[in-house]
């Protein structure tokens, strides 16, 4: 048997031999450090035996797959922490996962005491330094073991287990746990972790199941990493939406108005609507778009044709009961039928194509309450809509126009370089949920792989995230803790013009079915907020704040000034206020910074007598006087622009 290190060597073996073994042939360093193998590209515990030739790579807590090791042995303590302190809980899952790993349980909520608590036990548990031993059992008999140990989470995730599959466990001192593995040889190998927290989870993310407590945590190789790690989840907190976007007062929520129902404060229904302007003026001045404006509900008649009600009414708002009311009616969803009736309103011809429809769309979405998160997931959002009616040989530049405009919105916001993209594919053997033949399906994937390959985009293929009509371009973005969402989606539809009818007359008199673009140039204002927040932890460009200069008297007798200075910045489109409190101006510069805001015009008796304003900005610090009418012109300048400046003083 020959076996192929990583660094090209090879060792011949005349009989079988463990991954754990031939990691101490290597090194005794090496194999105290490992954590797992790598067997031909298959990520393999350290016990597993090799019998024949193979590839070989001894995974450490250095490489991103021996730390999930490392992670996933970690959960397990944690379970065995968990159920030495509250005997009554409930075992489920436990996997590794980006950034940590986490565990669900049936128990009563956990605090951070209990945390604190947790923690002091696993690190009892390390220290008594339990081997981690594999074995497996028939599946009567582990269904038998997890009924006597009391764990019914267990006995459902085996009793769904394939029939033919290996059903494994591994025990640490007396603790057993149902898994596949692979996991470190000792609870010894775990030198640093932390609990960061603890949430609700539905058992398989059913919002009919159970609700359970999860715990999340993290581990890493050093005390060091772990630390840095512990730092880093600081510095996100201090970013977070939820709780920056409550600070700065741009958004709250109410208990009695309802989850995922939050409520824009004037600053930040300012931002939403400066977007918002933009983003009209540039459809409609640079990309030709017209408008529409459509009703916020529709008979349920609308979404049968549409399919969404077969496919899509479960995560719909419906009014009425179609046993029991003659008309049943439904808050939309999304706007693309109430358009496809816009389009239909009079015959249209080859020459009337391409028509590009925008709309501010208000939206409603029947989001599950444990999916509902802040500004990023709620049930009422607003969204950049629009939809392009395309003859088919238009069909690829107008796709790769959308492409286009969703990148200038990125850029002009700098984040451009924060996405990735993804083609959303559809799922072929998942046929129940999407309409249309396989042929069409692949048809149109295709275009969009060309298309985005043309472009030069770098893109990863999704499969099963299709809509139930069309492939599409999801353009997704990170939050602060590592979550993806999708910001901008372009979608290829060639399936829907059929059910609606929808037809132009083409150059020899015949009718034609044109081909749909779903595409939105920014996405959900909403998210679109709470992805800036989180990107310039509020300190937004000045074009987009809600307050870009703050005139501070620095007493009441340059009051008349400070307001003359004010009137002629807001004469000029500048927003604009006067802080008039009786404090010092020491006070008043400090809370203007805790506000994030770019600009602070400092006045008193030179500036008046001069006409001038003493600037400070988070930009450069303390800036100096300058005559009123050139700051105004340097303002107005970078509004204008969009510029983003980078801070280069800090105070």
């Amino acid at each position: 048997m020959k076996i192929t290190l990583k660094d090209g060597s090879v060792k011949e073996y005349a009989e079988s031999k463990a991954v754990i073994d031939i990691a101490y042939e290597i090194s005794e360093g090496l194999a105290r450090a490992a954590c797992a193998g790598e067997v031909d590209g298959e990520i393999v515990d350290l016990r597993t035996v090799l019998d024949k030739d193979c590839t070989l790579s001894i995974l450490t807590a250095r490489d991103e797959a021996g730390l999930r090791v490392l992670r996933h042995t970690c959960s397990h303590v944690l379970a065995e922490a968990v159920k030495n302190l509250y005997p009554d809980a409930k075992l489920t899952i436990g996997p590794s996962i980006d950034n940590g790993y986490y565990y669900d349980f049936d128990a009563a909520p956990f605090s951070r005491e209990d945390l604190d608590k947790i923690e002091k036990e696993m690190k009892k548990i390390i220290k008594k330094g339990a081997k981690l031993e594999r074995f497996t059992l028939p599946r009567e008999e582990a269904i038998k073991l997890m009924e006597e140990k009391g764990e019914p989470y267990k006995v459902e995730l085996i009793q769904d287990l394939p029939e033919d599959a290996e059903i494994s466990f591994y025990r640490q001192g007396e603790f057993v746990d149902l898994c596949a593995g692979p996991h470190l040889m000792s609870v010894k190998g775990i030198k640093a972790f932390k609990l960061t927290s603890s949430s609700g989870a539905y058992w398989r993310g059913d919002s009919d199941k159970a609700m359970l407590q999860r715990i999340y945590g993290s581990a890493f190789a050093t005390k060091e990493e772990l630390e840095a790690y512990l730092q880093h989840l600081e510095d996100i907190k201090k970013r977070d939406h939820n709780k920056l976007g409550r600070e700065l007062e741009l958004f709250t929520t109410v208990d009695v108005i309802g989850q995922g129902l939050p409520l824009l404060m004037p600053k930040g229904a300012k931002i939403i609507q400066t977007l918002q302007r933009w983003i009209e003026d540039e459809e409609e001045n640079n990309w030709g778009y017209v408008r529409t404006k459509t009703p916020l509900m529709a008979k349920s008649d609308l979404y049968k044709i549409s399919g969404h009600w077969g496919h899509y009414k479960e995560g719909m708002f419906v009014l009425g009961d179609e046993e029991k009311d003659k008309e049943v009616f439904a808050l939309r969803p999304m706007t693309c039928p109430f358009q496809y009736y816009v389009y239909k309103a009079s015959q249209k011809s080859y020459r009337d194509l391409p028509l590009r429809y925008g709309e501010t769309s208000t939206l409603f979405r029947n989001e599950d309450s444990g999916e509902m998160h802040g500004l990023t997931r709620v049930r009422q959002f607003t969204i950049s809509e629009g939809h392009l009616i395309v003859r088919p040989d238009q069909m690829v530049e107008e796709f790769k126009g959308c492409l286009a405009l969703a990148k200038k919105c990125l850029t002009t916001l700098g984040v451009e370089e924060d996405v990735t993209y993804h083609l959303s594919k559809w799922d072929p053997n998942n046929r129940e949920k999407y309409i249309g033949e396989p042929e069409v399906w692949e048809e149109t994937e295709e275009h969009i792989r060309q298309i985005l390959t043309e472009l030069e985009i770098p893109f990863v293929e999704d499969i099963g995230e299709a809509a139930f009509y069309g492939p599409k371009v999801d353009i997704n973005a990170k939050n602060v803790y590592g979550k993806e969402d999708t910001m901008i989606t372009v979608q290829w539809d060639a399936l829907l013009a059929e059910q609606f009818d929808m037809y132009y007359i083409d150059q020899n008199g015949e009718k034609v079915r044109p081909y749909i673009i779903h595409r939105t140039s920014i996405g959900c204002y909403e998210r679109t907020l709470a992805w800036l927040i989180e990107k310039y932890a509020g300190m937004f460009p000045t074009w987009l704040c809600p307050e870009q200069v703050r005139i501070l008297p620095i007493s009441d007798k340059y009051l008349s000034y400070a307001e003359k200075v004010d009137k002629e910045l807001k004469a000029n489109g500048i927003l604009s206020t006067v802080d008039a409190r009786a404090e010092k101006i020491g006070y008043k510069i400090r809370e203007a910074r805790l506000m994030k805001l770019p600009y602070m015009l400092v006045v008193g008796e030179k500036e008046e007598a001069e006409g001038k304003v003493a600037v400070r900005s988070r930009f450069l610090g303390d800036e100096g006087p300058k005559a009123l009418s050139e700051f105004i012109d340097d303002i107005c300048r970078e509004i204008r622009t969009k510029e983003i400046r980078k801070i280069e003083v800090e105070e």
